[in-house]
């Protein structure tokens, strides 16, 4: 018997579990696994017999910790699906102001800067707390990041969109070419 242990914010509870705990029953019966949450402090308990179940199972749990909805948390669950989480503090420092100013700038107007990064990678996106989160294709994800690393360091978004389109060309090119080869 394996044990994950992983502590979530107390207002992502409810979503862990879910109406009438079908969320996280589900989870349990589609992984084999049982999930235990403690709703006062958000601590979650994972047991299972299969250790890799169970570390996918704790980025599921993670994922909705930083603001996903079961759905899109969901889909870790897939061989091919990652979630990669970025410390906003990393680039703010202790500042709340300056944390606040990042937060919005990942954000963008209107929310346009998330939905753009979002579109061009085909990716996920929460920003919640003093991270930002992001779900996909493995090789998305990695693209998505270095774009909101990139914001988060400063740079202008104009230019993070036209990398990004840059990259995912490159990326469809490769994608067609090796198509083509097998």
């Amino acid at each position: 018997m394996y044990i994950q242990e992983i502590k979530i914010p107390k207002d992502r509870v409810g979503v862990l579990i879910g109406t009438d705990g079908k969320f996280k029953k589900r989870l349990e019966k589609k992984t084999k696994t049982k999930i235990d949450v403690d709703s006062e402090t958000g601590f979650v308990e994972i047991k299972g017999e299969d250790s890799v179940t169970l570390y996918v199972l704790k980025d599921v749990v993670q994922a909705i910790g930083r603001g996903f909805s079961p759905e899109i948390a969901e889909k870790l669950l897939k061989e091919d699906t990652l979630l990669e989480i970025v410390n906003i503090q990393d680039f703010s420092g202790k500042s709340k102001k300056k944390m606040d100013r990042l937060r919005g700038r990942v954000i963008g107007t209107k929310g346009k800067g998330r939905t753009m990064v979002e579109q061009i990678t085909n990716t996920k996106i929460s920003v919640y707390g003093k991270t930002v989160a992001v779900v996909g294709r493995i090789e998305d994800v990695i693209i998505a990041k270095e774009a909101v690393e990139s914001l988060l360091s400063g740079s202008p978004h104009g230019n993070i969109y036209r990398w990004l389109l840059d990259k995912k060309k490159k990326q469809t090119k490769r994608e067609i070419e090796d198509g083509a080869i097998n």
